[in-house]
């Protein structure tokens, strides 16, 4: 009877990643990028590659869209997309964009600040190490997600 219940979570588990996939499938983006910036590029590519539908848009001043979304400034990365109501702010995983337009928590947004060596968009190293932060409507955020090197 074990064996049964291991393979029925394992079917459970690929379902639910499955949904999350399914969910991103057309989801509508827009990328507000600098049009000189090349990492912003890259990661706007991946998002296409994982089934967004992607619209990067060339601004002069993404401080003005980053006040639009108030991302705090702490927070703040390189560029800044929107997906189904919420900002994505920086150089964020797929898994981690995938994963929130699936569970769409109470949260304004998901944030990795600055420009980590390695992420995506800079350089998808697998032995980068950044962290990823849900951001809630009042500025304040939590860790939620830890990328680190695959062993």
């Amino acid at each position: 009877m074990k064996r049964r219940q291991f393979l029925y979570s394992i079917v459970a588990a690929g379902s639910i990643s499955l949904i999350a996939v399914a969910r991103a499938a057309g989801e509508s983006m827009i990328v507000y990028k600098d049009p000189n910036c090349g990492c912003c590029d890259a990661w706007a590519e991946a998002m296409k590659k994982a089934g967004f539908s992607v619209q990067a848009e060339d601004v002069d001043d993404l401080n003005i869209i980053k006040e639009r979304f108030a991302v705090p400034a702490e927070m703040q990365g390189c560029h800044t997309a929107v997906v189904v109501g919420y900002y994505v702010e920086g150089h964020v995983p797929v898994d981690a964009v995938k994963k929130l337009v699936a569970e769409r928590p109470q949260i304004a947004g998901l944030a990795v600040p600055g420009m980590p060596e390695g992420s995506l968009g800079m350089g998808d190293d697998p032995k980068a190490s950044y962290d990823v932060y849900a951001v809630n409507k009042d500025g304040s955020s939590i860790l939620y997600q830890a990328v680190r090197p695959k062993t």
